[in-house]
Formats: structure tokens, C-alpha cells, sequence
């Protein structure tokens, strides 16, 4: 342990980083600028050759933090043979679901398969990629020891610190959001600690890997489920005739004991729609049945079908069928200022009108294109010629940069399932159905419901 200790206190350590996606290259990218010798690995040619180009492919890395150090501290290769050369490997690899929806850990085991056939002793191995409580005791620890007849803590040394990039994020990155670290041992956790506390700000231990890979699983839960609260509640103030953008306006007004979760057309990405899923199908090994995740799920997972459900009432009103409607969809991205697609609610409505039949286009100006059932679908340009062919406007994803007053000027008709609009005037209909005038919101006949007393307003 002291010779790679000392190696990280005086940064000559080498880094190995598997994965270079959103997570892995962000790392990377921050070890490299601490003076730490880095080599990424990815499997994927296109972005080794682009990395090697100076170029960026993930929207929080600037092609200039690429060419700073590209060939210098940083090196992008699609082989594991630099794995021998290596003091700390970091595995950033996605774990996403299978068709069964059950945890898909097979490129974490093809990554250790590839680790064991180069690494050398006193290695530390930190595993970020979210996943279920135990894994990284289960496929890389017992695996390595079984394989290579060495020992945890002794041997070669083995963490646990889950990835916690927000993609999009101006005020929080890698660098200065608190890094949890969990090891086999207590001097794996020291190591670990001691490696991410050597370029980034601060660094919080906690009693195991288990415990380290619980608390990424709670976080993204904790959000899943209340964002399910704020969509259920959507649908139930559409019935009961009241605003759920200006209920949750007011809530947050007070000062404590409330946090503001806000309604959308579905949930996306690598994190909240996988992870509690992930700690939902461990939890049954125990004889636990998660409830609240399961429900959640249910609710954020139907979000889309809802919204297309909107659509086709706000277009019934003016008389026109959704088939064959022109209905121009505004971002595909799964969040605002991000160019991921993965587990996109947009694709799902995209894909939901398609099967009803109206001619769908869209514009994002942070995916160019995308693959639609085998299909290259290429994003149209944002123009008030555009805006105004389309019988229907959907805001399904908010990034900054999207000229919103243009968009509302030329819309014949806007469905807003973001509220980004607030406050442009226009013809715009909101998520949970209610039309908006400015900064009022007024109630509108299309969604009015069999409530006794209530008058309608249009």
C-alpha cells in the first residue's frame, strides 16, 4: 500500500479510466488536469478517434479541455493493455435494464474479464457505475480473488464511489460536488480517499462499498418517487379543474419543509429511470417488495401516453383528427442543455404520434439527428415558417438556447409540457390542462370536467 500511496500524494500514479461516456470521460478529463498520467478506454472507435482529434462529444467537456491534454497527460485508446501499467483503474461503464427490466451488469463482468488479464498487484479498483448494493463485492472482489488467488486489502485494493455528474449543470461538476467513497477494507477506503481527494474538493468515506453504492440508489429514488408524486398530482388536478403550475408556485413560497418537484412528460437518462428499479429487484432477494418504487415507475413511465393523450384533446377542439396532423415536437434531448438521449420521454411521444399516424418532425438543437425504428430522423430547423406550417407545437424538452418568443409568435397552437413559456402570451396549453393569458392561467373548456358548479372559461 505505501508505494501507491505515495505515487497518489505525489500524483505519478497512472490512471486508467474504462468507459468513456458522459461519467468516464469527466473523470478522466479532471485527473488528467491534476497532473495524473490517464488513459481512457473505450470500445467504441468513433470516440477514441475523436478524442484523439481534440474533440468533445460530451456537452460539459469544452474541445479545448480535449486538446489541452490529449496526448499529453490524457490518451484515448479501444484496447486494455495499458491496464498493466496502471496504479488505480476506475470502471465507468453503463448498467442499464434488460428487456425484463432486471439489472444488465454483463459490461462491468467483461470489464473485470479484461482487468484480470493485465492487472498487477497493489492495483486500486474503484467501480462507479450505479447498480445494486453487493455488486462490487460479487463481480469484482470475489472474482479476482477466485481468478487470481490474491486477496482484497493485501493484494490489490478494492472501492466503490458512485458517479454523481448532473449533465447540463452550470453550478455543479465533478470537480466540486462531494465524492462518496466506499471500500472493501478500511485501507481500500483510505486509498480510494485519498486518490479522488487529490483533485477534487471533497471526498465523504462511508462503511463499505455496499453502503456507497445505497447511497447513489437513494438519491435517484428519492427523486424518482417524488417527481411520480407531482405527475400523479397533475393528473389529478386535471380532473378536479386546477392548476398544478400555480399550485406548486405557491408551495414553494414557504421557507421549510418543502422541496418544489416539478411535473414533465416523462422521466429519462441513466439514473432515475434505472436505478431505484435496480435496488427494487435486490431488495426481492431479501423478501422485500418496494412499493413506492414500483408505483412511481408505473406513474413517471406512462407520462408520455398522457401527453399524447393532451395532444390529441387540444387538437380535437379546433377540428382536427391527430392523424395526419403536422405536430412539431421542440427537444428530444432526455433534459434541457444536454445532448443524451437515453431513456428520452420525447422518444416515446415521438414515436407514440408516429403510431397514430400524424407527420412528426422535430428540432433540438443538441441532437442533430437520431435513429428512429432503424430510421434517420434529422432535426428540422427552428424557422417561423416551421413554427407556422405545424398545426401543433409540443415543448417536450426546455434547453436554454431554443427562441422561445419566436416559437409563441408563430404558433398557431402550443402545448407547453415544460412550462418554459411563463410568462409569453399566446395560444398555449399547458401540461395538467389549462391555457395560459401572460402570467394568468385560466381553465379551458377542452379539459373542463363533469364538476358540478364550476364555470368554464375559454
Amino acid at each position: 500500500m505505501s508505494e501507491i500511496l505515495q505515487k497518489i500524494r505525489n500524483r505519478t500514479a497512472t490512471a486508467v479510466v474504462i468507459g468513456l461516456g458522459y461519467v468516464g470521460l469527466s473523470v478522466a478529463v479532471e485527473a488528467a488536469r491534476a497532473s495524473y498520467l490517464v488513459y481512457g478506454i473505450d470500445i467504441d472507435q468513433d470516440k477514441v478517434d475523436q478524442l484523439q482529434s481534440g474533440k468533445s462529444y460530451v456537452s460539459d467537456i469544452k474541445d479545448e479541455d480535449i486538446q489541452t491534454l490529449i496526448h499529453q497527460r490524457l490518451h484515448a485508446v479501444n484496447e486494455f493493455s495499458s491496464i498493466a501499467e496502471a496504479d488505480v483503474v476506475i470502471i465507468c461503464l453503463p448498467t442499464p435494464l434488460n428487456k425484463t427490466r432486471e439489472p444488465d451488469v454483463s459490461m462491468i463482468s467483461s470489464a473485470v474479464a479484461s482487468i484480470i488479464q493485465y492487472v498487477t498487484k497493489d492495483t486500486l479498483i474503484i467501480l462507479e457505475s450505479t447498480t445494486y448494493p453487493g455488486t462490487t463485492e460479487e463481480l469484482i472482489q470475489k472474482v479476482i480473488e477466485d481468478e487470481m488467488g490474491w486477496k482484497a486489502g493485501k493484494d490489490f485494493f478494492v472501492c466503490y464511489s458512485p458517479e454523481r455528474i448532473d449533465p447540463g449543470n452550470r453550478k455543479f461538476n465533478v470537480k466540486n460536488t462531494p465524492k462518496i467513497i466506499g471500500g472493501i477494507s478500511p485501507v481500500c477506503a483510505e486509498l480510494g480517499a485519498q486518490f479522488y481527494g487529490s483533485f477534487l474538493q471533497e471526498v465523504i468515506p462511508v462503511s463499505s462499498t455496499a453502503a456507497a453504492e445505497m447511497v447513489k440508489l437513494l438519491e435517484n429514488t428519492f427523486r424518482s418517487v417524488n417527481i411520480a408524486l407531482v405527475n400523479e398530482l397533475t393528473l389529478m388536478c386535471d380532473r378536479m379543474g386546477i392548476n398544478i403550475w400555480e399550485i406548486i408556485d405557491a408551495a414553494s413560497s414557504k421557507p421549510f419543509g418543502y422541496i418544489p418537484f416539478f411535473p414533465g412528460p416523462g422521466i429519462g437518462g441513466h439514473c432515475i429511470p434505472i436505478d431505484p428499479i435496480y435496488l427494487s429487484w435486490r431488495a426481492k432477494m431479501f423478501g422485500f417488495h418496494n412499493k413506492f418504487i414500483e408505483l412511481a415507475d408505473d406513474i413517471n413511465s406512462n407520462m408520455p401516453r398522457y401527453v399524447v393523450s393532451q395532444i390529441t384533446d387540444i387538437l380535437n377542439e379546433y377540428e382536427k383528427p391527430l392523424k395526419n396532423s403536422n405536430i412539431l415536437c421542440i427537444g428530444m434531448a432526455y433534459k434541457k442543455d444536454v445532448n443524451d438521449l437515453r431513456e428520452s420521454p420525447a422518444l416515446e411521444v415521438f414515436k407514440l404520434l408516429q403510431q397514430k399516424e400524424a407527420n412528426v418532425t422535430y428540432y433540438d438543437p443538441h441532437i442533430p439527428h437520431f435513429k428512429n425504428d432503424g430510421q434517420m430522423v434529422y432535426s428540422v430547423e427552428l424557422t417561423s415558417e416551421a413554427i407556422a406550417e405545424a398545426d401543433l407545437v409540443v415543448i417536450i424538452t426546455d434547453h436554454s438556447s431554443i427562441d422561445y418568443p419566436l416559437i409563441v409568435e408563430n404558433a398557431a397552437l402550443l402545448y407547453d409540457t415544460r412550462n418554459v413559456t411563463k410568462p409569453l402570451e399566446g395560444n398555449i396549453m399547458l401540461l395538467g390542462g389549462h391555457k395560459r393569458y401572460g402570467n394568468t392561467f385560466l381553465r379551458d373548456e377542452i379539459f373542463q370536467t363533469d364538476m358540478e358548479g364550476r364555470d368554464s372559461f375559454d
